[in-house]
């Protein structure tokens, strides 16, 4: 079975190509600045990769010129798209409607339409990406996966604000959560090689990159999460301030500052950016604090201490915690930023190893001590691999 998954953001497709009798990758790509500037195309086959600039107005002539690449007698790995299988899309928001993934059809789609207010900078591309493929790909199933469906499962008490509750009832101002699919699979990931079923695993996972966020799992269920009703509360991330004072907002208008002014300095020029002055790319942060930058190193603070502040809060949530689980590009690869993080969790129990920092260097692996009451694994995230998989099971059980 083939499966052809997408990514479409504002101005860009990622994808990848599956075959899941082995979870291989067949190939990869994305395509860049569709609809302005000069779009490129990167893709890649084992170990070639090739580049190129390429004329793409939009999403749907994105995709259809990402499977003539697919298809191309010299870079492709397919003879005709009618090997495709299911298309998996990433969908980033189904609000409450939608819980698990499922098939698209024109009810599904509708939904993502009346989403688009809660991801107005999301949703629209998704859609436009289900829309060009179903015309390109007629022949196979179309299955959407949602970023919030394993959030689903947040009870009241997580997912309500206390704000007046017409807000809720009337214009859905809730909790939602983002990257729910990249906590699903490093959940699946840790129960398996903690050896536990899923339903028998309590883990604090943490994805941490550009966006950054943290779910509470109890018995493999989320029961918490840091991010909100958009991806700006939570942790300090790379653009993104995370939480602040609300109160700040109106005292910043007062200041002479618009409200779009506010909004796109705390989302766009804020976080470990605001703080540096530097960057948002925690490796030139690293490499800023050697050098003794003040800010950088500040800046590489606050973000570490966010992240144990709500890990200490969570391990309140659950009946016992397996292990706290890192991911990300940041998790996954900055070494310094892993050690900070856990010899803050000394008091409940994580005694940082050294050399198993360095052994799970972009490889799933514990980086304490055997036998502590707090084990911390790195995992490599996959959200394309469990938007494949999600997609293969629906498929296959037509």
């Amino acid at each position: 079975m083939k499966i052809f998954v997408i990514n479409c953001g504002s101005s860009s497709i990622k994808y990848q190509l599956f075959d899941m009798t082995d979870e291989s990758v067949l190939a990869k790509g994305i395509v860049e600045r569709i609809g302005g500037g000069e779009p490129n195309l990167e893709h890649a086959t084992g170990e070639r990769t090739v580049e190129r600039q390429v004329d793409v107005a939009d999403h749907a002539a994105g995709v259809r010129l990402i499977l003539d690449v697919l298809c191309d007698a010299e870079l492709g790995v397919l003879k005709s798209v009618d090997e495709i299988d299911g298309v998996g899309h990433r969908v980033v928001h189904g609000g409450e409607t939608v819980t698990a993934s499922r098939r698209i059809d024109e009810a599904l789609c509708d939904v993502i339409r009346q989403n688009i207010p809660l991801a107005p900078l999301h949703n629209p591309p998704n859609l436009a990406g289900i829309e060009g493929a179903m015309a390109a790909i007629s022949g196979a199933a179309h299955v959407a996966v949602f970023d919030t469906a394993f959030l689903a499962t947040l009870p009241p008490a997580a997912y309500r604000y206390a704000v007046p509750t017409e807000w809720y009832t009337q214009h859905k101002v809730r909790r939602y959560g983002f990257h729910g699919t990249s906590h699903r699979y490093v959940t699946l990931q840790a129960a398996a090689l903690l050896g536990k079923r899923v339903d028998e695993v309590n883990l604090i996972t943490c994805h941490l990159g550009n966006g950054c966020s943290m779910t509470a799992v109890a018995a493999g269920v989320a029961v918490d999460h840091s991010m909100g009703m958009t991806p700006l509360e939570g942790l300090v991330m790379g653009t993104r301030s995370g939480d602040i004072d609300p109160a700040i907002i109106p005292f910043m208008v007062s200041r002479g500052l618009s409200i779009e002014d506010v909004e796109r300095a705390l989302n766009k020029e804020s976080g470990l950016l605001g703080v540096s002055g530097i960057g948002n790319d925690m490796r030139d942060l690293l490499a800023a604090r050697a050098d003794g930058d003040a800010k950088a190193a500040l800046a590489v603070d606050m973000f570490c201490r966010r992240v144990g502040k709500y890990i200490g809060a969570y391990t309140t949530l659950l009946p016992s915690v397996d292990a706290v689980v890192l991911t990300g590009g940041i998790g996954e690869n900055a070494l310094p930023v892993r050690e900070a993080i856990c010899r803050q969790l000394a008091s409940l129990g994580a005694v940082f190893d050294a050399d198993r920092n360095e052994a799970a260097a972009g490889r799933a692996g514990p980086i304490t001590a055997d036998g502590c009451r707090l084990p911390v694994w790195i995992i490599p995230t996959n959200e394309e691999l469990m938007i494949a998989r999600d997609t293969a099971d629906l498929v296959g059980s037509d």
